[in-house]
């Protein structure tokens, strides 16, 4: 039986924007409701596209500034990145654009990215949204990820909640 072809993701974004809670609820079908910060994870899946069988790594990155150095050493053979932000984390947003996407060009100028909004349940959760008109921000739309995606030049947008699977 021939072996799966590989397919590398490397999951990218601002720290605590739910990236980690993403892939573990993805691959495990389970929901940590507590934020634990990743320097460096993989986490391994098969899957199968129009009937093929694919072996998908997905690698976890630590989104914090003093692991930019780090981080990038695993960009290296890269297929897809999946650029993330919170849609109610407006300065996340402002960083695909000013940071992140900034990072795949320069390393990884062939590759194809997805931009993935995530904890779409907390847009419209009371307490996030009161706690955000305090600080006169409102929640990134699906309108506005898709607008973003497009001027970067992504090849989606998809948004997610690790909490409702959604």
């Amino acid at each position: 039986m021939p072996v799966p072809p590989v397919i590398k993701c490397v999951v990218i974004g601002n720290g605590a924007v739910g990236k980690t809670s993403m892939l573990i609820s993805f691959t495990t079908d389970e929901f940590l409701p507590d934020h634990v910060p990743t320097i460096f994870d993989h986490h391994g899946v098969d899957i199968r596209v129009n009937g093929q069988p694919y072996v998908l790594n997905l690698f976890d990155t630590a989104g914090q500034e003093e692991y930019a150095r780090l981080r990038s050493l695993g960009y290296q053979h890269t297929n897809v990145f999946l650029i993330c932000f919170s849609v109610v984390n407006p300065a996340s947003f402002q960083d695909v654009k000013s940071k992140w996407i900034q990072e795949v060009r320069h390393f990884c100028p062939r590759a194809r990215y997805i931009l993935v909004g995530t904890q779409i349940d907390l847009r419209e959760n009371e307490k996030t949204l009161a706690d955000m008109t305090k600080r006169r921000l409102r929640p990134i739309s699906k309108n506005n990820g898709e607008r973003m995606a497009k001027e970067i030049g992504a090849c989606e947008y998809l948004e997610c909640s690790a909490l409702t699977k959604a």
